[in-house]
């Protein structure tokens, strides 16, 4: 048995409906044709390990859940001393324990029962038994008539486990009992390997008999789908498991509930491995091959899952001949499958185990075998299966060589991942100083090549280190054209993560060290410098390198090298009017399509994406984060610079927009392999929707802050998510603290004055007022003097915003009056120079009204929910329930079911739709009669001069107090009501 094991019946539901449903056990509801249905006898088929046996013991219990008796015999593996009607036998032994005046009954009409008794068949037992031979028609009758009788006071189902191991006489009274119907309801199902049948298997035969007996139904256990392994692999409860395990125990398993389970239990063990218990259990099949197939096995064990026929034959040193037989034995015991010219093992573990299994110098030979035949014509196969056969053959040289050429193949069709492995694996390779010396391989391109493919695939701070442990391997006597490039790409990395290490300082080194007779070069290094100016906000700087980098690679005819700076150069068009930086970001977008340039082009379109977030346009944020999604993912750079980046924005636009479920799904990781920093991303935006929804997020989210200081963007989110827990749990100190530890990473690895900080501020502000009734006299005095500071922070950030565009955008706007709003309400709270009540609830209003604009939808709610409290205090019911309907709804769409006890707990309730005419303000009256005219926001915002996201805001508060579902029924009662004429 596995040392991990699912308590919990997954991805079987529908199959055990049905057994349950042909067996009579359990009816479908609603299946009409199904109560009248007679009990069907069921062969229930599967290979090994994939979980026959867990269902039919979930079946068993559903069984004795619907009132039915189960009684289960199991064939065992005796090999050629098989034990006649072992199975009954058992079945016999547990009746005569449960029923044994009705096993009495029976014995005494039919005699040839008594033969079965397990006592009976037990060496030296009952000396004086009959030896004579028994006629079989009687004790098949027999065991007929003891399954009938004990079916007269319950419905019986009879088990019989593992038919492939079972003897010529259990299968012949099963003949026996599927053919021959019972008076009661009785019912069979007989279990199988479907693996074991081979071609020459007796069972073979009989279960094709068996199918064509009236009554009889065959269902075949299909493997568990990836989903439902994930899921066993989560029920397991072996402790954490990374993704990259996961996703490697649900390739490798392929669906095998056992496999799942050893798997899972051998986690932490080398990425390959076997577990001894799952390997003794597979190579069993090996044992039963001839030696000749068994040389087959394994040669083709070495090629991997699939090997072709000649590739085989060109390994495996047989001749013609016998290579044949050994495939046609192998092929007949299911061992190996054969398709079109090709030979896959039917177990992808099986390979490994084989493979495992063979001895050192046996896999050297052989993969020297596969290596030769792949040099030499012989077979045919790709770069990157020679580099594994060479390197595991030692033949290092024609390994470097191929791993190269594997790196090249795997760049150029989209796969970053394996050309950063192979193109790594090369470096190891040449770590060797002489075959360094020895060899003409230029380290810097290689390097420089993978590198770029790590960054490709989402690993810019591996890409970085890989560089500088290249750069110190270099001689001293190594060309400057070679540090140049090394260097080059280590700047174009570094910018991409938070690092003290100055990224220009690292380019303009680069730049200084490109020789003169280098054009080429040295456009490519004015080209990366001029992106990390642009990047690093030297804006000025990045304008000049980026002309000169422009012209030089137009002058040497270098298309993509140019599409790269027109995109860096269009993107520094931020000072001045948006619609110009727009543009000049399309044209950048078209031009990297043409040439040919895709990391160019995913920076256009993430740049263009970025400008439209920053003025709140989301549905073109959405349109452009999403085309570079997916020219990243058809490309093969879904972990890229700026497709991830994008997928992460969105997610954020998503979440923003209330799209709660949109944004987990782009969030989720499941079959993926992502990279830690990305994933950690996605994650920071996941937590703080489910903290939204009420989830206890907790831990994950203090596990995150081991990548803070990697990158920002995880620090803002979590950081929040940890405020707006220590609010929830009225922890001040709590709240203080996450603020400052979130301050003191990202003042180190951004500036001190960080725009974000004024978000950070506002919502820790707000988790100190929701504490206000827990503290002491004192402590409100101190935490209100913090309060102060923070206020007074937020403010210092906004006076040293520098942009060059001086914008700030509608987020901004909205925390910085949220900030306000938040310290005014603190004051409020605690009594320490309280502000007056019209103030305090001005000042919320407008926070509303800003929020609205910005288009956050959960902030929007938040900050009614605050209101609502503030009016219900002052004692303006009315409006406060108005206000808190508003959240109410936004809470009911998210599934913000904090929010909605909050309200709860303020004692808001819906408002009626019978609310008084003069509820609607003069502005809500004007609004109510265009919407009546059939006026879009946006045709409303044009007549009245004012923004279509303020439109929204009043169309919804008209209703919320009309207590209309939409914008008809709000005319309808408005007209109704004589609000509109």
């Amino acid at each position: 048995m596995a040392g991990h094991t699912s308590k919990t019946l997954v991805g079987r539901d529908a199959e055990l409906t049905e057994i349950a449903s042909l067996l009579g056990v359990r009816r479908i509801p609603g299946d009409r044709s199904s109560s009248d249905r007679e009990a069907t006898n069921v062969l229930l088929s599967g290979d090994a390990g994939v979980g026959k046996t867990r269902l039919l013991t979930e079946l068993r219990d559903v069984a004795f859940t619907e009132g039915w008796q189960v009684f289960a015999g199991h064939c065992l593996d005796f090999g050629d001393s098989a034990l006649p009607y072992l199975p009954f036998s058992e079945v016999l032994g547990r009746m005569a324990t449960d029923l044994p005046a009705v096993v009495d009954a029976v014995a005494g009409q039919h005699p040839a029962l008594a033969r079965l008794q397990p006592g009976r068949r037990v060496m030296n037992a009952d000396a004086d038994r009959e030896t004579g031979a028994l006629d079989r028609t009687d004790l098949f009758e027999a065991v007929h008539a003891l399954l009938e009788a004990a079916a007269e006071a319950a419905p019986l189902l009879l088990v019989i486990e593992d038919a492939h191991w079972a003897d010529q006489s259990t299968r012949d009274m099963l003949s026996f009992l599927f053919s021959r119907p019972f008076a009661g309801p009785v019912a069979i199902v007989a279990s199988y390997r479907s693996d074991d049948l081979h071609r020459r298997h007796p069972l073979r035969t009989q279960v094709a008999e068996w199918s064509r007996i009236r009554g009889v139904e065959r269902i075949q256990l299909a493997p568990l789908s990836a989903g439902d392994v994930r899921t066993l692999i989560a029920e397991l409860d072996a402790g954490p498991i990374s993704e990259d395990q996961v996703a490697g125990i649900v390739d490798r398993a392929e669906g095998n509930a056992f496999f799942v389970e050893e798997l899972v239990g051998a986690a932490s063990g080398p990425g390959r491995w076997v577990p001894a218990d799952l390997a003794d259990v597979l190579l069993v099949r090996l044992d039963r091959l001839d030696d000749t197939a068994r040389q087959v096995v394994r040669a083709a064990s070495v090629a991997g899952r699939k090997v072709s026929h000649e590739m085989l034959a060109a390994a495996s040193l047989l001749d013609d001949t016998a290579l044949d037989e050994g495939l046609r034995r192998a092929v007949e015991m299911n061992v190996l499958v054969a398709g079109a010219g090709t030979y896959t093992f039917r177990h992808a573990l099986l390979g490994e185990a084989v493979y495992d299994d063979l001895l050192p110098g046996e896999r050297v030979r052989l993969h020297a075998a596969y290596c030769a035949a792949l040099s030499d014509g012989r077979a045919r196969g790709t770069a990157a299966e020679l580099a594994r056969h060479a390197r595991l053959a030692m033949d290092l040289d024609t390994a470097l060589d191929a791993s190269i050429r594997a790196g090249n193949e795997a760049t150029a069709i989209g796969g970053p991942d394996e050309a950063a492995q192979h193109y790594q694996q090369a470096l190891e390779l040449l770590a060797d100083p002489r075959r360094r010396a020895d060899l003409d391989v230029d380290v810097s391109k290689l390097t420089v090549s993978a590198a770029e493919a790590l960054m490709a695939s989402g690993h810019p701070i591996r890409a970085a280190a890989l560089v500088a442990e290249q750069l110190t391997c270099l001689p001293a006597d190594a060309s400057p054209a070679w540090r140049a490039r090394m260097l080059a790409v280590r700047a174009a990395a570094l910018v991409i993560i938070e690092t003290d290490e100055d990224a220009a300082a690292v380019s303009a080194r680069a730049l200084e060290l490109v020789p003169d007779d280098a054009p080429m070069l040295r456009a490519r290094v004015l080209t990366t410098h001029a992106r990390v100016l642009a990047a690093l906000g030297r804006f000025e700087e990045a304008q000049a390198v980026g002309i000169d980098a422009l012209a030089l690679a137009e002058k040497l005819n270098m298309s993509e090298l140019a599409s790269d700076a027109i995109t860096t150069l269009s993107g520094l068009k931020k000072a001045g009017p948006k619609e110009g930086l727009r543009a000049a970001l399309t044209d950048a977008i078209l031009r990297a399509q043409e040439s040919g340039a895709i990391h160019a082009e995913l920076r256009g379109r993430f740049f263009l994406a970025r400008s439209y977030q920053d003025w709140a346009e989301f549905e073109e944020t959405e349109r452009w984060f999403r085309s570079a999604i997916e020219r990243g993912q058809a490309a093969g750079l879904a972990w890229a610079p700026y497709a991830f980046e994008s997928r992460w924005q969105l997610a954020w636009v998503l979440m923003v927009s209330g799209r709660w479920d949109e944004a987990l799904e782009l969030c989720g990781i499941d079959g993926q392999s992502a990279p830690p920093i990305p994933k950690a991303l996605l994650d920071s935006v996941r937590l703080n929707i489910q903290h939204g929804r009420g989830l206890d997020v907790a831990a994950e989210t203090l596990a995150l802050r081991r990548h803070w200081h990697k990158e920002g963007g995880i620090a803002i989110h979590a950081s929040t998510v940890e405020l707006l827990d220590a609010g929830r749990r009225a922890d001040a100190a709590g709240a203080v603290a996450s603020y400052e530890h979130a301050v003191d990473v990202l003042g180190r690895i951004w500036h001190e004055w960080f725009p974000a900080r004024v978000r950070l501020a506002a919502v820790t502000i707000g988790a100190i007022a929701q504490a206000v009734p827990t503290l002491a006299a004192g402590e409100r005095a101190t935490f209100q003097e913090r309060a102060e500071r923070l206020h007074a922070e937020g403010h210092t950030v906004l006076e040293r915003y520098t942009d060059p565009s001086g914008f700030w955008g509608p987020e901004g706007r909205a925390w910085v009056k949220r900030l306000d709003a938040e310290v005014l309400r603190l004051r409020w709270l605690t009594g320490i120079d309280a502000p007056p009540l019209d103030a305090l609830v001005r000042a919320w209003e407008e926070t509303v009204v800003l929020f609205a604009d910005f288009g956050d939808v959960f902030e929007l709610a938040r900050t009614r929910t605050v209101l609502a409290g503030i009016l219900r205090a002052s004692g303006d019911a009315t409006r406060a329930r108005e206000v808190g309907d508003l959240a109410r709804a936004a809470a009911h769409q998210l599934g913000a079911q904090p929010l909605l006890d909050e309200l709860r707990a303020l004692g808001s309730t819906p408002a009626r739709g019978d609310a008084a005419p003069d509820a609607l303000t003069p502005r809500e009256t004007e609004i109510l009669a265009l919407v009546a005219e059939g006026r879009s926001n946006g045709e409303i915002g044009k007549q009245l001069f004012i923004s279509a996201k303020t439109v929204s805001v009043h169309v919804s508060n008209i209703l919320g107090k009309l207590g209309a579902a939409g914008r008809t029924e709000a005319a309808a009662i408005g007209r109704r009501r004589g609000l509109v004429e």
